[in-house]
């Protein structure tokens, strides 16, 4: 079989802090035998993809550059930001963290799946991609690469934050930042299973869109009365471990404080140390790079980690994956659904004034990647 030629998103940012966003024409090897070729059809842009694409460029430095059919997007890191991605310096980085799109080539052992559609992780921003069949997700007949292009990441984090409360012997969970995409289906899967929710935001429509969902518990981090309800709502819940997607500033210790003012109330005990009872906040993005701050009265029994849905996974073993991956190809158009402000093409992605609109952050403005131009 022969090989393929495809185009890949490519980001590089060199020593000297020159940044370079371009699309790279690369060969990829015929499929082996367990492998497919899938003709990429969408791809989402999340919060890591803008990071793994730009890491801290300076955006006002951004210019056009090359050709309309082969665009190039340069800029500068400023020195004082640049040691921070020593690791890459130089290196290429293929973009993309997920997407779908077509089978239109396998090896022997994968033929089968010539001509469906699949949801698929890592170098998504290109033509195509050769992979083992068996790290894609197999999407229902009928359902279009559009509504699967979303599928193995948000969903998956959204399965495994539940999966980790679970193990842990928390009974229900505190997020932040929780209108996003990953937010409102936290919302839908906690309603479903009759989970707490404590959902914190940080503006009145992002309030409003989680209410007008169903939304049990919904708090503005903004208003002056957000802690006295904060710790109502814990109260009600009995939630003592947080998900975290804003990370830099002080809600951190804003929610260790209410719970253990929680617990405390719920104790009937005294103990110069605090209540007994873990308060787990885990950190999985960083919508504030500014410095996490921990501080307060949040008594002994306290822990915030790092944490990410693919190393998650990894510790939850075959059964509990395969059981969450039907639980979102059944639910893809449902619980799952994921919502698009806009869509551009792949040569778009490479136009300043498009990433502009692109990088800005809001509910209900995520972008959908077309492969088609």
């Amino acid at each position: 079989m022969n090989a393929y030629s495809s185009l890949a998103l490519q980001s590089t940012i060199s020593s000297q802090g020159r940044f370079e966003l371009k699309l790279e024409e690369i060969r990829l090897p015929p499929p082996a035998a367990d492998e497919i070729v899938v003709h990429m059809e969408a791809a989402p842009i999340n919060p890591a993809d803008l990071l793994g694409m730009f890491g801290p460029v300076d955006k006002s430095s951004l210019v056009a550059d090359g050709t309309p059919e082969n665009p190039i997007l340069r800029g500068q890191v400023p020195e004082s930001r640049l040691a921070s991605v020593a690791a890459r310096w130089d290196r290429p980085i293929f973009l993309g963290n997920e997407g779908a799109g077509t089978v239109v080539g396998a090896g022997g052992d994968a033929k089968e799946l010539v001509g469906r559609k699949v949801a698929l992780r890592d170098g998504t921003y290109s033509l195509f991609r050769v992979l083992k069949a068996a790290d894609c997700l197999l999407l229902p007949e009928g359902v279009p690469a559009r509504d699967g292009a979303a599928a193995c990441i948000n969903p998956l984090t959204v399965l495994s934050m539940i999966e980790t409360m679970r193990r842990e012997g928390h009974k229900a969970i505190v997020h932040t930042a929780a209108a996003s995409n990953v937010g409102q289906m936290l919302n839908r899967v906690c309603l479903e299973d009759n989970i707490g929710l404590v959902n914190i935001v940080r503006d009145a429509r992002a309030a409003e869109l989680l209410r007008a969902a169903g939304a049990n518990y919904v708090l503005d981090s903004t208003k002056q009365d957000f802690h006295n309800h904060l710790v109502d709502a814990l109260v009600a819940t009995g939630a003592t471990i947080a998900f975290d997607a804003i990370g830099g500033g002080p809600l951190l210790s804003q929610i260790l404080a209410a719970m253990e003012i929680a617990n405390l109330r719920q104790s009937s005990a005294f103990s110069r140390y605090g209540s007994s009872k873990l308060k787990q906040v885990y950190v999985y993005g960083l919508l504030d790079s500014g410095p996490k701050i921990v501080e307060g009265n949040i008594g002994t029994a306290w822990s915030v980690a790092g944490w990410l849905m693919s190393w998650s996974l990894e510790k939850f073993g075959v059964e509990t994956i395969t059981r969450m991956r039907k639980r979102v190809t059944d639910g893809l158009k449902t619980t799952f659904a994921t919502h698009y402000g806009a869509e551009i093409s792949l040569r778009e992605m490479l136009h300043p004034e498009r990433v502009k609109s692109y990088t800005k952050t809001g509910t209900g403005e995520k972008f959908l990647v077309r492969m088609d131009a």
